[in-house]
């Protein structure tokens, strides 16, 4: 066995693995997404401030006419949501028309309403620009127009399919009621439900089901183990969908997860790189050394670290606290439940951002709370403080390069969430108001976690505790009432987000940066999806 190089510890050894692992699977996801494309064309328009993408697959055929599909998302949703709808209908030989509704994605026209029956005109406005262009295209057929929805789009496309009889075939994802539909219309009906979302859809989708029987073709699929967002990328899904299309003639079997395997990858590249990035960028963390203890290795202007209180001072350790971890549960307990409180009450409404002004003002009031929890009762809750005395900053050069380290941190935090999210699962870029709320749900985020980071003390096995309490508080106020109902369905995302800033903390604290750059990284991990997917209202 060799030994290893004097001039490389471990560490960095491990560092450069991860680098390279890094950039291995950022190739196989972009290979993945650059092959979803493949044998697809896909054209940007705007009609009447729409944005649309319209996919085929291969070049307009002189005098060949082809079935044309609208793509409907979801409340929360945009049109690359939908994409790997689009792709697969494509490869069946139609023309796929995806769209974003006024206050989603590339739209920056507002909602009226967002989430409620007075959105409704607005849905259909939208939706009829759609049917419009599609059917102006040479080579659709105008007679064959199918419409496609999800969730929100579900209802919007039935309900248009009600009133306009000429719409040959409607599919509905995951249809949230049916109390609007009449008695056989629309006549050619597919209606598609996950076997694991909430009862409401299938009875919705049961109930609409029974009202044509007699008087239409209609027809209910539940898709077994999908919940409700996944059931867009389960397979059944898009056969269903595929064989209900009128005159198909692709037989290309449906790759629905291919873009999603593609962001995964980009995703995973990202989480892993944060290592050799922060080992570039930051000095490791010296432990067990006094702050005038010389730090051998490590630049001499670098900022002291220690991992120990100085003698006299008052910080206790967590081990040493009676009932400690039971204290700190309890202090997260009663700050997340005072937030979800507070924030029901708090103007939040006023921000045009549905869904994503209550949640940030429930992280807002939940981190003041926690700051002042640990600010002031500190030694309750085993929560070192920095030792009176204990430099900060090492000097000009050691501040230079923690300002560095942050900007350039800060925005690999913005492209590791935002890009893989854009390419492979839904719309990641803020357009008209969103610039501005960008930084106001950014700062909530950053007040939370600061707090988080603050009462966890360093320590990756409080962190989880503090964000598991506060998932789980989130979830109950949407189950109260005090929270708008569809936040329990972005609840498991909020929680992927909260827990990848948990793992990307627990690697910072490693190295000698400043006790609040985990807490900016997870500010622009959390804050910028909630900013840019959440409609504008």
């Amino acid at each position: 066995m060799s030994a290893p190089s004097p001039h490389r510890s471990p560490r960095t050894r491990t560092a450069v693995l991860l680098a390279v692992l890094a950039a291995v699977a950022a190739g196989l996801g972009t290979l993945v997404l650059v092959r979803a494309d493949a044998g697809l064309t896909a054209r940007q328009v705007t009609v009447g401030g729409v944005p649309m993408t319209e996919v085929r697959a291969g070049p307009p055929t002189p005098g060949v006419r082809r079935p044309g599909v609208v793509i409907a998302h979801g409340f929360a949703g945009s049109a690359q949501l939908m994409r790997p709808i689009a792709d697969t209908v494509a490869r069946r030989g139609a023309v796929a028309l995806l769209f974003d509704f006024a206050g989603h994605g590339a739209n920056p026209a507002r909602l009226p309403g967002a989430g409620s029956n007075t959105s409704a005109a607005t849905l259909d406005a939208d939706l009829d620009a759609a049917v419009g262009y599609l059917r102006s295209r040479p080579d659709v057929d105008a007679d064959g127009i199918v419409l496609v929805g999800h969730s929100m789009g579900a209802g919007a496309v039935t309900r248009y399919a009600t009133g306009h009889p000429e719409i040959a075939r409607t599919v509905a994802i995951s249809l949230p009621e049916a109390g609007e539909l009449p008695p056989g219309r629309p006549t050619e009906l597919l209606l598609i439900v996950g076997g694991a979302e909430f009862p409401a859809f299938r009875r919705a989708a049961d109930d609409a089901a029974r009202r044509g029987a007699s008087t239409g073709r209609r027809s209910a699929v539940v898709v077994p183990g999908v919940e409700h967002i996944s059931v867009l990328f389960a397979a059944r899904t898009h056969r269903e969908i595929a064989d209900w299309l009128p005159g198909g003639d692709g037989t290309a079997r449906p790759r629905p997860i291919a873009r999603l395997a593609g962001a995964a990858l980009l995703i995973f590249a990202f989480g892993v790189g944060v290592v050799p990035l922060a080992a570039l960028l930051l000095p490791r963390r010296a432990t067990g050394r006094r702050p005038t203890d010389p730090a051998s290795g490590r630049e001499p202007d670098a900022p002291a670290q220690t991992d120990s209180p100085a003698p006299g001072s008052t910080a206790l350790s967590g081990d040493r606290v009676p009932f400690g971890g039971l204290l700190l549960f309890g202090l997260a307990v009663l700050t997340a439940v005072v937030g979800a409180a507070v924030a029901a009450v708090l103007p939040t409404a006023r921000l045009p951002l549905a869904v994503g002004g209550y949640v940030a003002g429930f992280l807002l009031v939940t981190g003041v709370l926690l700051v002042a929890g640990q600010r002031w009762l500190p030694g309750w809750f085993g929560v070192s403080q920095p030792p009176p005395g204990t430099p900060v900053s090492g000097g000009r050069r050691a501040t230079a390069r923690t300002a560095v380290a942050t900007l350039v941190l800060t925005g690999y935090a913005v492209l590791a969430v935002a890009l893989p999210i854009h390419l492979g699962l839904t719309s990641a870029l803020p357009v008209g108001a969103r610039w501005w709320l960008l930084p106001l749900v950014a700062g909530a985020c950053l007040l939370f976690l600061l707090g988080v980071e603050l009462v966890a003390a360093g320590r990756t096995g409080r962190h989880l505790l503090v964000v598991a309490v506060t998932v789980v508080v989130l979830t109950a106020s949407t189950m109260a009432g005090l929270a708008p109902g569809f936040v329990v369905l972005v609840v498991p995302l909020f929680a992927l987000l909260l827990g990848w800033q948990a793992a990307w903390a627990t690697v910072l604290r490693r190295y000698a940066g400043p006790r609040w750059l985990p807490a900016v990284l997870g500010a622009a991990l959390v804050g910028w999806p909630i900013a840019t997917t959440l409609p504008l209202s």
